[in-house]
């Protein structure tokens, strides 16, 4: 099993997927057309990207590719319909820079209270002023609304419950009685979430529905002088319209994600948002401290291991929710050679297919029940042809309810 890492991951990983057996390339220079011709070149059955981009010419490269895999919590950067066309797994690596990541906001949280960042570059500039640099509101006893309850938003949440912030929380599944277990007030809303906080903190996945939602009507539900922070995807926020909000409404913004990021880790920055001296950047380091990378390493030799072992695949991301079959065939039969064959065969000559198949063996190893979703009901004729075989016990199919 060949396996290509196309992006710096924690020193240990090339080793231990060594381990599980594998021939590991790493190559973090392979970027665009480099990848897709290191891709074409290697012929790997795995590959790892952290923020590399995986596009269709990639994938289409790769003849034995069979996974690929995000070290990291977004699939955004990976073209998962190509994949899905080809039949290659996409699996990623959730929450295991949540805390990373929390703890980047929190630090954010309190540079725009308390202008840290400020005060160090008047410093370096040898400038004191602790007159203007001394005025700061506090967070304990102010209300934090914090977008999209996963797990870096739960990370959050304890960590603004420790100062003692008042949290008001949005998310699509949030419930009820999780927020009374996470201790937060539940918005039916995002609007409503940041109408009466006085910072707002968002921690959206990125996907149609997320994209530029954080626009006109959350900015301008949002109380004038309130603190923004943004530590997820840079694509969920309308950048314009929150640059007119910091404008027009005097807040004051803490961001790790820009709408016009380099591409690579280093290189020129061009993004009018960072001119204003209300707006506090950093450098997209949200998952980047050493507990993350190890944590996301550990990750991405777990999934490798399953699958080198033909065991079920953690976090896979593309595989459908639900089929078009439309009855489920019921097998259970002698767990002999040529059995499935001779099921698959009436299935091809009835002109039936396979949507999804499970077959299950019985400890003892004599007996095995195979699972099989199809688009149409076989035939009484079939499946009494069936019944007839010596090594079926019985044979049956029922619809699948919608």
């Amino acid at each position: 099993m060949r396996v290509l890492v196309a992006d710096k991951l924690a020193s240990f990983v090339p080793g231990r997927l060594q381990d599980t057996g594998a021939q590991v390339t790493v190559d973090t220079t392979a970027k665009e057309a480099a990848l897709t011709a290191r891709i074409a070149e290697l012929d790997p059955e795995v590959l790892v990207v952290r923020s590399t981009k995986v596009t269709a010419a990639d994938i289409a490269a790769g003849k034995n590719l069979a996974l690929v895999i995000r070290a990291g919590a977004g699939v955004n950067t990976i073209d998962l319909a190509a994949a899905s066309s080809r039949g290659v797994y996409v699996a990623n690596c959730p929450g295991k820079n949540a805390v990373a990541v929390a703890e980047l906001a929190i630090g954010h949280l309190v540079n725009l209270d308390r202008r840290i960042a400020d005060n160090v570059a008047a410093l370096r500039a040898g400038k004191w002023d602790k007159k203007s640099f001394g005025v700061a509101r506090g967070l304990r006893g102010r209300t934090l609304a914090v977008l999209g309850t996963g797990q870096i938003g739960r990370e959050v949440i304890v960590r603004a419950q420790a100062f003692g912030m008042r949290i008001v929380a949005w998310s699509r599944s949030l419930t009820d009685a999780e927020a009374e277990v996470l201790g937060v007030e539940r918005a039916l809303t995002i609007e409503a979430a940041v109408a009466n906080a006085d910072a707002v903190s968002v921690h959206l996945a990125l996907a149609k529905e997320t994209r530029g939602r954080i626009g006109e009507s959350v900015f301008a539900a949002m109380k004038p002088g309130a603190y923004f922070l943004n530590t997820s995807r840079a694509e969920v926020v309308d950048q314009d319209a929150l640059v007119r909000a910091i404008a027009a409404k005097n807040l004051r913004a803490g961001l790790d994600v820009f709408a016009n990021e380099p591409s690579g880790g280093t290189g020129p920055f061009a993004d009018s948002i960072v001119d204003s001296p209300n707006v506090y950047g950093t450098h997209h380091i949200g998952a980047s401290t050493d507990e993350a990378e190890e944590a996301v390493g550990e990750e991405v030799v777990r999934i490798v291991a399953a699958y080198r072992a033909g065991a079920a695949i953690p976090n896979v991301v593309n595989l459908a929710t639900r089929t078009p079959a439309t009855h489920l065939l019921v097998v259970r039969h002698a767990d002999r050679v040529g059995v499935l064959a001779s099921v698959l065969g009436v299935l091809r000559e009835a002109g039936i297919n396979i949507e999804d198949m499970q077959n299950i063996v019985f400890s003892g190893g004599d007996a095995a029940c195979a699972r099989i979703g199809i688009v149409g009901a076989l035939s009484t004729d079939a499946v009494t042809r069936l019944e007839s075989e010596a090594h079926i016990f019985s044979v049956s199919q029922v619809p699948v309810l919608p």
